[in-house]
């Protein structure tokens, strides 16, 4: 995986911890880019931080499932994967803010959190290595169908993107890029995000779109329980 002027090729080019910033509904994958507005104070220091080692966070989404510790306002779970960026851009805007974006490298397992006197929160991680090579069989993917779910997604919504662009891309960055714009819920990003491989992921994609068509526009409650 080649991000920015860095390389990543094995685990030994993914640090043993990182930290992570929490996101509800966001959603980051190896290759995507994922744009910021930095603000709180907090995540100010996680970019300072990470800005002057080497340059990479975690995004991952509060855990789905209410947790004790939520309830009595500590800090709360986390779900247990996440997928690791490298700030590959970022501006100062003179009002103490960050406008960054954030490169997809990995996605990891947080396997347990570590201290370090810091505002924000590190965990220990497990890269899911098979994000590091090519290996994801792109030829599985039904381009076919998800195109024409996508484009029937346009249609019943009044939207028009460039499609010159979108028939170009390989079928990683279209799923992958696709699924990241995906206006769907917290529960269904992270289903995309755990998907085991390019193929499931497109799957997945293309059953969520399908659902959210047959509901019709007016109907925002989450699909995945």
């Amino acid at each position: 995986m080649h991000v920015g002027n860095a390389r990543y090729l094995k685990r030994e080019d993914i640090p043993e911890a990182v930290p992570m910033f929490p996101l509800t509904g966001a959603l980051l994958l190896p290759g995507g880019q994922l744009p910021l507005n930095i603000f709180e104070p907090r995540y100010l220091a996680l970019f300072d931080t990470a800005l002057a080692g080497d340059r990479l966070i975690g995004i991952v989404q509060p855990s789905l499932m209410q947790s004790e510790e939520a309830a009595q306002g500590l800090r709360p779970a986390l779900s247990s994967v996440g997928c690791i960026g490298r700030i590959t851009s970022f501006a100062e805007t003179g009002d103490g803010r960050y406008i960054t974006s954030i490169s997809g490298v990995c996605r990891v397992r947080l396997l347990e959190e570590v201290g370090g006197g810091h505002p924000f929160r590190t965990f220990k991680i497990a890269p899911l290595m098979v994000d590091l090579s090519a290996d994801d069989d792109e030829g599985a993917v039904n381009r076919v169908e998800l195109l024409r779910v996508f484009r029937a997604y346009l249609d019943a919504n009044n939207l028009e993107v460039d499609w010159e662009s979108i028939e170009r891309a390989g079928n990683r960055t279209l799923v992958n890029s696709l699924s990241m714009m995906s206006p769907f819920g917290p529960a269904e990003k992270q289903a995309l995000l755990e998907a085991p491989d390019l193929k499931t992921r497109a799957d997945t994609l293309i059953a969520i779109t399908e659902i959210l068509l047959a509901r019709g526009p007016n109907d925002t409650d989450t699909i995945l329980q």
